[in-house]
């Protein structure tokens, strides 16, 4: 199947996310956990993450997953549904918790050290995150509790590894998933690589399901991590199915391999931009969401690169992992700069916040 969407699609939400979200706990203050003396709630989770954004700037976006039936549960489906996302398709578990994690402001580091996630931009810096998902009400999601016609019933279904992870049952339901069948809608799948997670079980198996998928996001950090594979090249090279494979190089910026009619790849880079970072957790969950809106939208690949980068920005300059992305008009404008004028951008706290006078100023060029 064609990674690019087929224009007589009418009558459907545009992307399905299906995965665990997590009551988030963050510091009041800078430090160690052992030192923080009280946290703020956010939501956390990679697909819901990836709805919210979609949801903010415009496109229908639906939420799938299970949550316990306490109070954290309520918070997320309310949190969730609050940015416009459909949340219709949640299911409540009377015997199961809602997943909930405290972290610190920083990356998550991709050794064994630290749990944690890939940092897909900015500045590097280690954080600790400490889960408490094990026997959650998302971790016995099935093909028999997520019927597939529902994971179907968007023009994008948005998939991570992190899903993979959490049990066997949910395993089963990727490799269902990501199994290629006529009629399915364009699979995303975002590589998500957590080491913590993965701990003691073969990180292999995402290979696998990435290769079942159209639309592949990984970074460069966890490619080496989980796989050993050092470059992009090396990346393609191991996954030559699908049809556009995006290879995220931290404060680098991307590369896109889109496969051509002939079989070969048309290969696209854009730099990131100069970002003043307050907290790196949800920049990549923003950037897909950013490129996947260039997808739904037709846009070219380097419009979508530019769009992911855009909205990884709003997410690296905010504390918690949504970021308010900036309008569709302000981020088509930005994104139609030439390479110079993209080149000189600096992004900072406030920039999406146009209309409140004091905000940190955007699109600073550099001296």
């Amino acid at each position: 199947m064609s990674a690019d969407l087929h224009a007589d699609v009418a009558d459907v939400t545009d992307v399905v996310c299906l995965g665990e979200s997590m009551v988030t706990f963050v510091p009041s203050s800078p430090g160690r956990l052992a030192d923080v003396p009280a946290f703020s709630r956010g939501i956390g989770g990679a697909e819901s993450n990836v709805a919210c954004s979609l949801a903010r700037v415009g496109h229908t976006a639906r939420w799938i997953s299970r949550v316990g039936a306490d109070g954290f549960g309520d918070h997320l489906v309310a949190e969730i549904a609050a940015a416009g996302v459909d949340v219709s398709y949640v299911q409540r578990d009377p015997d199961r918790p809602t997943g909930i994690y405290f972290r610190t402001a920083g990356e998550r580091a991709l050794t064994d050290a630290h749990q944690g996630d890939e940092g897909d931009e900015g500045e590097e810096s280690v954080s600790e995150v400490v889960y408490y998902r094990a026997g959650s009400a998302a971790s016995a999601m099935s093909p028999r509790l997520v019927p597939r016609e529902w994971a179907s019933s968007g023009r994008v279904l948005h998939l991570t590894g992190i899903t993979a992870a959490l049990s066997d049952d949910c395993h089963t339901l990727m490799r269902e998933l990501t199994t290629r069948a006529p009629g399915r809608p364009l699979l995303s799948f975002d590589v998500n690589y957590r080491t913590a997670l993965w701990r003691g079980q073969d990180s292999g198996r995402l290979l696998d399901l990435a290769r079942g998928c159209d639309l592949v996001f990984v970074g460069e950090d966890e490619a080496v991590a989980a796989w050993g594979l050092r470059g992009a090249e090396a990346v393609r090279a191991a996954l030559p199915e699908p049809a556009v494979l995006v290879v995220k190089q931290g404060s680098a910026g991307a590369t896109v391999y889109a496969r051509q009619p002939d079989g070969g790849d048309a290969v696209t880079f854009e730099p990131a931009l100069d970002v003043d970072v307050v907290a790196s957790v949800g920049a990549g969950d923003a950037f897909a969401a950013g490129f996947l809106s260039g997808t739904l939208r037709g846009l070219s690949v380097a419009a979508r690169l530019r769009h992911g980068h855009l909205m990884a920005a709003a997410a690296l300059t905010v504390p918690g992992d949504l970021g308010t992305p900036p309008s569709r008009e302000r981020a088509d404008r930005l994104v139609a700069l030439d390479a110079g004028a993209w080149g000189t951008l600096r992004l900072g706290p406030g920039w999406t916040d146009t209309g409140t006078p004091g905000t940190v100023r955007a699109e600073v060029p550099h001296p």
